[in-house]
């Protein structure tokens, strides 16, 4: 998918297919192969983009969860976009509802899966040690249910962000932005249609954060899938495509 990204506006994205507008919002630790099963499964009937989060670029005091939402409200504008369904995982879902609340003009529903926001257990309640392949490893594997998912290129690619000073200062910067900034109190304010599917295993965001965002977005509806943690769209695709799918059904204008 790397050869796929365009680059226009000082904005690096992938954007395939015609139709109703489906703006991906990656984590974290994310990558366009997280949402690859995503891609594949809406291109043919969505206008699916990505914008590649600068995670890594923006200067240390600009690296928090705020900033981000400003760059995708610019990309959002830059790229002329209407009508938008942002879904967002972890930190993108963050993203998402920061989004909603401070720039809602042409975001009209919203998709949040293992979405931080409320609180979150990074990592475990740690970050891996530097060089120490298997503690990653341990640390990985707690975003799914099924550790088998913690596959060597994912740690692979981990690894070499943890070992990459400038990008492990950013990663610190962006939990604790994330930690900090809790939207219980403008939860509320969110008057778009919004669609919480979340892993009735995940262990960073647990089942209780999804129902407390059910109980405090009012125009809100929760969906669980059975054996799954932090990631649905990468541990349970097909599951997730299809309630993804139903919901979008019910929901497009």
């Amino acid at each position: 998918m790397e050869d796929q990204i365009k680059s226009e506006g000082g904005f690096r994205y992938l954007e395939t297919g015609e139709g109703p507008v489906l703006l991906l919002l990656h984590g974290l630790f994310g990558a366009l192969s997280n949402f690859e099963e995503v891609i594949n499964g809406f291109s043919g009937k969505y206008k699916v983009i990505v914008p590649l989060l600068p995670l890594y670029e923006l200067p240390l005091k600009n690296t928090n969860v705020n900033n981000l939402a400003i760059f995708v409200r610019d990309f959002i504008k830059m790229m002329g976009l209407k009508d938008v369904t942002a879904l967002g995982n972890s930190l993108g879902g963050h993203v998402a509802l920061v989004c909603a609340v401070d720039y809602p003009d042409n975001i009209s529903r919203m998709i949040l899966t293992g979405s931080s926001g409320l609180y979150e257990n990074s990592f475990g309640g740690g970050y891996p040690r530097k060089g120490d392949k298997e503690y990653l490893r341990k640390k990985i594997e707690l975003t799914f249910y099924d550790p088998k998912h913690a596959t060597d290129a994912l740690v692979d690619e981990c690894h070499a962000v943890v070992n990459d000073r400038n990008k492990l200062i950013r990663i610190l910067y962006f939990a604790k932005s994330a930690i900090r900034h809790n939207l219980k109190d403008d939860l509320p304010g969110i008057q778009i249609p919004t669609c919480l599917i979340w892993g009735e295993n995940d262990a960073i965001t647990p089942p209780d954060v999804a129902e407390e965002f059910n109980s405090l977005i009012p125009n809100s509806e929760l969906k669980w899938i059975a054996k799954c943690g932090h990631a649905p769209m990468m541990e349970r695709p097909e599951e997730f495509n299809t309630l993804v799918r139903e919901w979008l059904d019910q929901n497009l204008s």
